[in-house]
């Protein structure tokens, strides 16, 4: 948990000022019994008005200083804290977005949120308390029995007995809770995963009739958590009673004895109301403390959750470059120099944890005009070999080289400028549309965005909705069909104008005459670029300049559509099982 206090330095002002705050209070608090044991010894009991009225006009003074403190200091505490949780939330962001997909998938969408959000929440909730307290209550404590002794150290004994009572009730309490403050963050992922799938997944849901199956799933997860929730606070709802328990037999005890000194004569009165009132003191501090540890043990569940991410370092990462073979150097060409050659060299990669390798022995080279195609079974690592160009991924064995460099000794960023990707899913994001298409290149003009959206044979469509390119988006595309979403991502990456195209399964919801449209237009736009095409409809890529059969993750095949008809069975039965003889020759 300490760990994390280092995005609290930005706000050091602000935290010593609000110490300084909070000593004046604290000493303002502790002097009041003082003044009060003085005007009932000396005014009170002699009856002298006079002193009366000087003691409690400084006893105002000082109470408005100490609840003036109080205020300020309450005001400095949610500065910096609230401070603090956005400047971890901006850290953990940025680090999170940094991670390759592999980390992603180690902790999952939902985990990541709720690091986020609610564990970040939970610290913040125990900085502000704990900026309040944690100089308030130790001096209170301490000031409180050094007054309480001097007012009277044989009475003083009786918190001798108090003080270690109530050390072992708050150790026991957060032994015992700290365990399952960390449960509850846990139970809080899966509903949250639950949630989102639902929230995401309610056409598959409906379709499927499954809102009833949807239901139990979160409600198992709600009473899972909930479970948690109350085994927790069941144990800790039990401290404030034994504190308020101790406390009272604690003035109890005062009284009783204290009572006794002032009957023998050893005790004046006021020197009794002044000892109750550190025993008060001294009592609701550690009460403090105690509320204090019923909260710290939650937030350090959610400190080792965050330090979690922070101590997961990207598997991919930018390195210092490596002096290539061919150039001699380790830098791509000029941003407007296009890229001559992209080589797969005995490419492998397996997914963590996989038992068997997804791609093989990988290895093509594609060159600008051309078109390579990417075609085989479900499941035979067509996308997974296109995520491995932006470095999504990367390849445990063999090489990918752009221009003889390897792309492991680029910057992630200067390699993904050179790239327009075009994922299987079609994603948007919640804006306009020219904001969409803009999203590769933010410095794209009117005319370049239209360009790009009459090449995707998007240009229709857009026109019809109210506003033109201006019209919003529902979050995730929810208002367009699955082609509208294609042709907007293509358009996206056409904007870009990088120098290798990459489409993953693109054109799948296009029917066949617009499919036709896009890719003569498109033939004509990226024609001076390296375009890979994973497809599963032979039409797409008959007209490929070269066409890689993938089959469990090896190549059967490369060659043109009439030389894979003749030397590459797996490719005749692809075609076979799509085209009629005519149509495939």
């Amino acid at each position: 948990m300490l760990k994390l206090y280092r995005f609290l330095r930005p706000f050091r002002f602000f935290v010593a000022l609000l110490l300084a705050l909070l000593f004046l209070q604290s000493l303002s608090e502790l002097y009041l019994p003082t003044l009060m044991a003085d005007m009932v010894n000396t005014g009170v009991i002699t009856g002298d008005s006079g002193y009366i009225m000087r003691i409690g006009v400084i006893m105002l003074f000082v109470a408005a200083v100490g609840g003036s403190c109080s205020v300020a200091a309450s005001y400095l505490s949610a500065k910096a804290a609230t401070g603090f949780s956005r400047n971890l939330r901006g850290a953990l962001f940025a680090h999170v977005e940094g991670f390759s997909l592999q980390e992603f998938d180690r902790f999952g969408a939902a985990s990541l949120i709720t690091r986020t959000t609610n564990d970040i929440g939970q610290l913040q909730q125990v900085l502000t308390i704990m900026l309040r307290m944690m100089i308030s209550a130790p001096l209170m404590c301490v000031g409180g029995i050094i007054m309480a002794v001097a007012r009277n150290a044989h009475l003083s004994l009786v918190f001798a007995a108090v003080v270690p009572i109530l050390a072992v009730t708050i150790f026991v309490m957060a032994r015992r809770g700290i365990p399952l403050y960390r449960a509850i963050q846990v139970k809080l992922d899966r509903l949250n995963q639950v949630l989102r799938e639902n929230l995401t997944g309610i056409r598959v849901i409906r379709a499927f009739n499954r809102v009833a199956h949807q239901q139990a799933r979160f409600t198992q997860a709600n009473e899972d958590l909930t479970e948690a929730a109350i085994r927790v606070n069941r144990i800790m709802a039990a401290l404030m009673p034994i504190m308020m328990l101790v406390l009272n037999f604690s003035i109890i005890a005062i009284v009783w004895f204290g009572s006794l000194r002032v009957e023998s004569g050893d005790m004046l009165i006021g020197d009794l109301m002044a000892f109750i009132q550190y025993a008060m003191l001294i009592l609701f501090s550690l009460m403090m403390a105690a509320f204090l540890f019923v909260l710290i043990p939650r937030a350090a569940a959610s400190a080792a959750r965050i330090n979690e991410i922070f101590d997961t370092a990207p598997t991919i990462d930018d390195h210092a470059p490596k002096i290539d073979n061919l150039s001699g150097s380790a830098a791509l060409p000029p941003a407007d120099s296009p890229v001559s050659a992209l080589t797969f060299d005995h490419v492998t990669f397996a997914y963590p944890g996989a038992e068997q390798p997804v791609l093989s022995d990988i290895s093509f080279t594609a060159c600008p005009g051309e078109i390579t195609a990417i075609i085989g079974g479900t499941g035979s690592g067509k996308s997974t070999l296109l995520s491995l160009i932006p470095r999504l991924y990367d390849i445990e064995g063999g090489r990918i080289l752009l221009d003889g460099v390897d792309i492991r000794d680029l910057a992630q960023q200067d390699l993904r400028a050179r790239i327009g990707y075009v994922s299987q899913k079609a994603l948007l994001f919640s804006g306009t549309i020219a904001e969409n298409v803009r999203y590769g290149n933010k410095a794209a003009s009117d005319e370049e965005v239209l360009q790009a959206l009459s090449i995707a044979q998007a240009s229709a469509f857009v026109a019809d909705r109210s506003g033109g390119m201006d019209a919003p988006i529902a979050q995730g595309g929810a208002d367009l069909s699955g082609g509208q979403k294609q042709r907007l991502s293509i358009a996206r990456a056409l904007a870009r104008k990088p120098d290798i195209y990459l489409f993953d399964d693109s054109f799948s919801a296009l029917d066949f005459k617009t499919d036709a449209k896009l890719r003569a237009a498109l033939e004509r736009e990226i024609a001076g670029a390296i375009v890979l095409i994973v497809a599963q409809r032979v039409t797409t890529i008959m007209d490929a300049t070269r066409i890689i059969v993938l089959d469990q993750g090896r190549v059967a095949g490369i060659g043109t559509h009439r030389e894979l008809l003749k030397t590459c069975d797996v490719y005749r039965e692809i075609v076979a099982s799509q085209l009629s003889e005519e149509d495939a020759a």
